[in-house]
């Protein structure tokens, strides 16, 4: 079962609103205490029925830089990058999460995209969460768990206009309105980084 005092109140969480034109980005830097997200990283870790898929990029197959899993309401599947997914159902500890982070996000998602990236050879390619499952103007969360990574965004109109947010241990990021309409994203590959991580992406499939 879920540990209810796994997260912080919502109360104790710190909001950084990110500035930047055309998005509505906040990063909440300590939404986990370093021993929950800790707790949580080995658990879903374990517990996962990771999977890696192909993925065609220019003609060509090739298998996913990552691992991945969905959880989610029933009926919801997930395509991308011609990868159609089929959701598990919400596990307890899962929904606990789910729950906690639609408390702070004011939004009920049905859906979360599970990714495990091993080391820093494993990435995310610039893109857009804008599939048309998503709908308009789509709220996506995305709990980091492990080893502190860099995203990277870039305004797709306005190339010269550049953030960088390094996604720590435990923390959450908030993505609304129009960003994914303006804004691509990327988990780039490093080379110095030998151990994993964990990101969580709670969406809403209509």
């Amino acid at each position: 079962m879920f540990e209810p005092d796994l997260f912080s109140s919502e109360e104790g969480i710190a909001a950084q609103r990110i500035p930047l034109k055309d998005a509505d980005v906040i990063y909440y830097p300590n939404f986990l205490s370093s021993a929950a997200a800790s707790e949580a990283f080995e658990k879903i870790l374990n517990e996962t029925p990771w999977q890696q898929d192909d993925i065609k990029v220019f003609g060509k197959v090739y298998k996913q830089p990552r691992l991945t899993a969905l959880y989610g309401e029933e009926g919801k599947t997930y395509t991308y990058s011609g990868i159609e997914m089929y959701p598990k159902p919400f596990t307890p500890f899962l929904q606990g999460i789910k729950e906690k982070i639609e408390a702070v996000s004011e939004t009920r998602f049905t859906t979360v995209l599970l990714n495990l990236y091993r080391d820093g050879t494993d990435s995310n390619g610039w893109h857009s969460d804008d599939e048309k499952e998503l709908g308009d103007k789509p709220v996506i969360a995305s709990l980091s768990l492990g080893v502190k990574r860099k995203f990277k965004m870039k305004h797709k109109k306005e190339p010269r206009l550049k953030h960088d947010i390094i996604l720590e241990h435990g923390s959450l990021l908030l993505m609304k309105g129009k960003t994914q309409e303006c804004w691509l994203h990327q988990i780039p590959k490093s080379k110095v980084i030998t151990q994993p991580r964990i990101n969580l992406t709670f969406r809403v499939i209509v």
